[in-house]
């Protein structure tokens, strides 16, 4: 087996499409099936289960997490033989969930290190684990948990999040509510695979109730947007209050110790991480969260 059949290989595991991988990786059908054909031959087992639709097996699942680490060792060590070659620092790839959440920290970054360059990377929590295991990403700061072994986890807020309204809401003149009131209510939130979405769903199952979900995205910064527009209700962490503040909205405590998040830095443990990632870790490590600015320390 060859580089380009476990890449080709990568790519029908993620998608479990054999049609839309071709797309992807600009090959024709056809010789795409053949390619995996061969791998399971070669590997002397299935790696798909074909009834119905495609999906990886058991064989397929293991496989993939040893192609991931294979090539990601490979890259890391192009990327740490440029390094020493004199090619500088190199650059350093970063993946979080919603870009608003890193925007300071990335400013004070480039103010200290113009010449680094920054590669970014909008990733829910599971594509985050798939990313830093085949090293195709240096650090991911994420807002729950990362379902993979091997990490090392920092943890770099833990805040409030509210219930957001728009001015004149029913709600918007309390000081707080209860999980229960708000089983009626409109929500605009993110799809399954976003912190905002776990958590409203883990809310509500705690009072066996099913929240009633209006919209529903992949860019965590527009849920606000759409709560001042009137479209419903929704979940904000503490952290976009301070950008907010001018914008009509109402900020409502939610009843329940568990209405918080818990924002975290995660990188490979064996990953030999470049010069620009190590600096990166600093800063993410040292920046100070709550207050939105560097922390002072050395």
């Amino acid at each position: 087996m060859d580089l380009n059949t476990l890449r080709q290989f990568l790519a029908v595991a993620r998608l479990e499409h054999l049609s839309r991988a071709a797309d992807e990786l600009r090959v024709a059908q056809p010789s795409l099936s053949r390619t995996i054909a061969r791998l399971e031959s070669e590997l002397g087992t299935p790696l798909f289960d074909r009834a119905g639709r495609l999906r990886l097996n058991q064989a397929g699942a293991l496989f993939r997490d040893h192609v991931e680490r294979a090539l990601g060792e490979l890259e890391a060590g192009r990327r740490a033989v440029a390094e020493v070659g004199g090619e500088g620092f190199g650059p350093v790839r970063l993946a979080s969930e919603t870009f608003l959440t890193v925007t300071g920290p990335l400013a004070a970054f480039k103010r200290a290190h113009p010449s680094v360059e920054v590669e970014l990377h909008q990733l829910t929590a599971a594509e985050m684990a798939r990313a830093l295991r085949a090293q195709d990403v240096d650090l991911c700061v994420a807002s729950q948990p990362l379902p993979a072994e091997g990490l090392e986890t920092a943890r770099l807020l833990d805040e409030q999040v509210w219930l957001v309204t728009p001015l004149g809401h029913p709600l918007a003149d309390r000081t707080s509510v209860r999980v229960a009131e708000l089983a009626d209510q409109p929500f605009v939130t993110t799809r399954k695979g976003h912190w905002q979405r776990r958590l409203l769903d883990r809310l509500f199952a705690a009072e066996d109730l099913t929240p009633r979900i209006v919209c529903e995205g992949d860019e965590p910064s527009a849920v606000a947007d759409l709560i001042q527009a009137g479209l419903g209700v929704g979940l904000i962490p503490d952290m976009a209050r301070g950008t907010a503040l001018n914008l009509p909205a109402a900020w409502v405590a939610v009843d329940s110790p568990d209405c918080r998040r818990i924002l975290a830095l995660h990188w490979g443990a064996d990953s030999r991480m470049s010069s620009a990632a190590r600096l990166m870790r600093t800063l993410l490590l040292d920046w100070s969260w709550a207050r939105g600015e560097p922390s002072g320390r050395s």
